[in-house]
């Protein structure tokens, strides 16, 4: 990942961010009373899931997910968030953190160093699970 972190990257990081780090930092957000707007409340739906298998880098669809999006103003800038799952404040807290970033508001630096700390964990996560799928790799060689 790039040393700053783009919108897409930014709200791919807040969507697995935890409910409870994500609803404390929006908290924090709009403690100095920045004016806020729902553009569009939670909502809770099914979106089509593609994947990428990992052989032949080719696309399907895996099959519908449970979803919930939010799209918010905050002190004039949209900040947006879909998640898996049907947490309505952890999206809406995430569509806060969107916000307060594009506006490059007070918090911008805490929301960069919870996206890094997201970052972290999921290289952690899937540097595990490689070592834990590590001893079933089947290497051929070739007689000649």
């Amino acid at each position: 990942m790039t040393d700053v972190l783009s919108r897409e990257q930014r709200c791919a990081l807040l969507a697995e961010a935890g409910r409870e780090e994500l609803v404390a930092l929006a908290d924090e957000c709009l403690a100095d009373g920045a004016p806020v707007r729902v553009l569009t409340g939670p909502e809770v739906g099914a979106v089509a899931a593609q994947v990428r298998e990992p052989v032949l880098a080719e696309r399907f669809l895996l099959g519908d997910v449970l979803a919930c999006r939010a799209e918010v103003e905050v002190a004039g800038q949209r900040g947006w968030s879909m998640r898996l799952g049907d947490d309505r404040a952890a999206t809406l807290a995430a569509a806060v953190l969107d916000a307060e970033a594009e506006a490059t508001r007070p918090q911008s630096g805490r929301i960069e160093q919870l996206c890094r700390e997201v970052e972290a964990r999921r290289a952690r996560r899937e540097a595990a699970e490689w070592a834990e799928l590590a001893p079933t790799v089947v290497e051929f060689e070739e007689l000649t």
